[in-house]
């Protein structure tokens, strides 16, 4: 098949996708919407994928910018000729996909398109409306967010959920070291308002402040730095948290080796990536109450969750995850079988394979 992969940016999840969809036999076209402003993956666009140069892909997408966009996205069709466009996230890429008339489009959600997004305005309330009633079929990683879609219009015989997942092989479980007198926290969301790093830093503030031993790994950057970073010097506690900055996907197994426990304290999410890639580690996880999460995360079982924005609630759950360290390697054994029964990639890629055979039988 030839394939019409339509993203904002090129990021990790990206690669995996064009990855596996190249490997699938298919013919691969990349179209990216805008120009990436922070490098957030390191690999280069998969061999025999086809990166496609259009009147996008060098700047932020703008509402401005519509009409040239999809006239000239239109015209990409036209040249290409592809049997399908696999496009999001919903507001942007898949809106310009319907737009420009072509079908079959394959809708894929990225989570924080219909658990924030949608939610800004009337017009991009709209947008989503207008987009999933026309979209051929719909696609996402997290059973909130197919229902979300399914809410806003899109046909719920037409839908397809399938967590993300991560290469098992490459995050692999930790050994954990009952002997260390520290106490490893790790966090590697970006630090953006929607993420809730700053929840974390506050929380962080009060159980170092109550245990001496606990320190902290943020890795990745993002708006909210210079605000972290204040939180944490005020605190007193900036000398206990190591900043890793961007990671390798060839090196980031190492950094979850280095922790006790992951730490997710996002306000909205799908099937989160980052999360699935602590649970492969056999990380204990403590995850924002967040539906999404709750999906993954068991209380007492696989990890534990706190209450979504609650610092002093997170701050508790940390002081009660130190003092439960001999259960670690117990509870990472739960969150490596969570990995193992639901994210691993290469059978949830198949996933996607199947369910472009099953579009171009439909149409």
């Amino acid at each position: 098949m030839r394939i019409l992969y339509f993203s904002l940016g090129y990021c990790t999840h990206d690669h995996r996708f064009l990855k596996s969809i190249s490997d699938g036999g298919h013919e691969v076209f990349f179209v990216q919407l805008e120009g990436n402003q922070r490098q957030v993956e390191s690999r280069p666009v998969p061999v025999n994928v086809i990166q496609v140069i259009w009147k996008g892909g060098r700047e932020p997408f703008r509402w401005s910018n519509l009409a040239r966009l999809t006239l000239d996205f239109r015209r990409l069709t036209r040249e290409i000729k592809p049997d399908l466009i696999h496009a999001g996230p919903i507001q942007t890429c898949a809106f310009i996909a319907v737009l420009s008339g072509f079908c079959p489009v394959l809708t894929m959600s990225w989570g924080f398109d219909l658990m924030d997004d949608v939610h800004r305005n009337k017009w991009w309330e709209y947008v989503t409306r207008y987009t999933l009633k026309r979209s051929t079929f719909f696609t996402s990683d997290a059973k909130v967010t197919r229902d979300s879609a399914v809410a806003y219009g899109m046909d719920s015989k037409k839908t397809i959920i399938f967590p993300w997942g991560v290469d098992l092989e490459h995050f692999k479980p930790k050994t954990f070291d009952l002997q260390s007198t520290t106490f490893t926290l790790f966090c590697n969301r970006s630090w953006e308002t929607r993420y809730g790093v700053d929840v974390l830093a506050r929380a962080f503030v009060k159980a170092a402040q109550q245990n001496e031993h606990v320190d902290l790994i943020l890795l990745n950057g993002g708006s909210q730095s210079g605000h972290l970073r204040q939180i944490l010097q005020n605190g007193g506690v900036l000398d206990r948290v190591t900043f890793g900055g961007q990671i390798s996907q060839t090196d980031l197994p190492r950094w979850y080796h280095m922790a006790d426990v992951y730490i997710s304290p996002s306000h909205v999410d799908g099937s989160s990536v980052s999360l699935m890639e602590a649970l492969a580690c056999g990380l204990p996880c403590l995850v924002s109450d967040i539906p999404a999460n709750k999906e993954w995360v068991v209380e007492n079982e696989n990890g534990w969750l706190f209450r979504d924005g609650d610092a002093d609630h997170l701050a508790e759950k940390i002081l009660a995850a130190i003092s439960q360290r001999e259960k670690l390697s117990q509870i990472g054994r739960a969150s490596r079988w969570s990995a193992e029964m639901r994210a691993d990639w290469k059978k949830n890629a198949e996933v996607l394979m199947n369910t472009y055979r099953n579009l171009m039988e439909r149409n």
